[in-house]
């Protein structure tokens, strides 16, 4: 599997980019999954449902299945967060996980960068930045610039770093 990540400072357009990626990298036959980075606080659970009250009972982990889809939730208890190995091993194998999130896991990725949200540009402290997709042009950038619009611009430019081919 190949793993490539996106970046950037809340409101940025993650997001945003993430979810027209998908779609355009899967008409070119690609399997795609991704990985979401949440804060602590984050639940996809609510109380009153059977499968939070088996996690608030101790339950380690929790899975939950219908003939459509199937969720596990795992409680760390007290242990130390997993690593991108130890998560994406418990992952179905495809060709692409897209990462929003996890600057601190060793993948490539490219920055979305939009200069109102008033933070200053992640790459020039951050070697694994590949590209900066971005409406304008951040002072002081060293690598590729991708119009943030442009959805075939930047999947082509992912599809060359990871390897994966050229678009269609």
């Amino acid at each position: 599997m190949k793993v490539f990540g996106l970046t950037g400072h809340s409101g940025s357009g993650k997001t945003t980019l993430l979810v027209a990626l998908v779609p355009w990298l899967t008409a070119r036959g690609l399997t795609v999954s991704t990985i979401k980075q949440a804060n602590a606080g984050f639940d996809i659970d609510m109380p009153g449902k059977d499968s939070f009250q088996h996690r608030a009972s101790g339950a380690a982990e929790v899975l939950v299945a219908s003939p459509k889809r199937w969720a596990l939730m795992h409680e760390y208890r007290g242990r130390p967060e997993f690593e991108m190995d130890a998560l994406l091993a418990r992952m179905t194998p495809v060709d692409l996980v897209l990462v929003e999130g996890f600057r601190r896991w060793p993948h490539p990725r490219i920055e979305v960068w939009r200069a109102e949200v008033g933070r200053p540009p992640i790459f020039p402290d951050d070697p694994l930045v590949a590209a900066v997709a971005s409406p304008g042009h951040p002072m002081g950038l060293d690598r590729p610039l991708l119009p943030l619009d442009d959805v075939a611009a930047i999947g082509a430019f992912l599809l060359a770093h990871t390897g994966l081919g050229t678009p269609l």
